[in-house]
């Protein structure tokens, strides 16, 4: 109970994704403008993680090592697909919005790096909870880099105005500030990581 336990708490701060592990920034960097964008991106991605991790540790026997990447991404691609038509068909405005970065998912550091580091040497239940760890890891890392760029950048929070008479800072919700607020919250992880550390010793 505590190994599961463990597996699935590892990717929101020990093992986050975008914080630790610097993983997934391309769409990180792209849809974090505001947290409507961040936590749909976060949702795809984590129903991918998990469904590709789950597949790839039920198959992952009778892959043959050589061809098992081009047999990770067939997965990936699967569940990208149906995460792409629902995305179509029930939310349309956020599937234009994300644009894409949601095909993108096939290709992104997260989901196919569990599938190689994790899935295919570990169980199903564990790649499970390893998958739902990671993904909503990144929802977490999306929403707060999401929320810090919405509000300062435009006053604004899931697009209600926030502030009155609140001048936005315009650069934040340029790629340039998504650059800047991800580097701020990595130097302030790393303070906090130094002091817990120093703590410890």
């Amino acid at each position: 109970m505590k190994n599961h336990l463990q597996e699935l708490i590892k990717g929101l701060i020990k093992e986050n994704p975008t914080f630790v592990l610097m993983l997934g920034l391309c769409p990180t960097l792209a849809v974090s403008v505001s947290l409507i964008n961040g936590f749909g991106m976060g949702v795809a991605a984590t129903f991918v993680i998990i469904g590709s991790n789950i597949i790839i540790a039920m198959l992952k026997n009778m892959i043959p090592d050589k061809i098992r990447i081009p047999c990770y991404i067939v997965v990936i691609a699967t569940f990208v697909t149906v995460t792409e038509l629902i995305m179509k068909a029930y939310f349309p405005p956020l599937n234009r919005a994300l644009g894409i970065y949601v095909p993108l998912i096939v290709v992104n550091c997260i989901v196919l790096g569990r599938a190689e580091a994790f899935a295919s040497k570990n169980n199903v239940l564990n790649s499970l909870l390893d998958g739902l760890g990671m993904g909503t890891g990144f929802i977490l890392a999306l929403l707060l880099i999401s929320g810090i760029r919405e509000l300062l950048g435009s006053g604004k929070l899931f697009g209600y105005n926030v502030f009155t008479n609140f001048e936005p800072a315009l650069m934040i919700a340029m790629p340039s500030g998504a650059l800047l607020v991800i580097g701020l919250l990595l130097g302030f992880f790393n303070i906090l990581k130094g002091r817990k550390k120093g703590k410890t010793e």
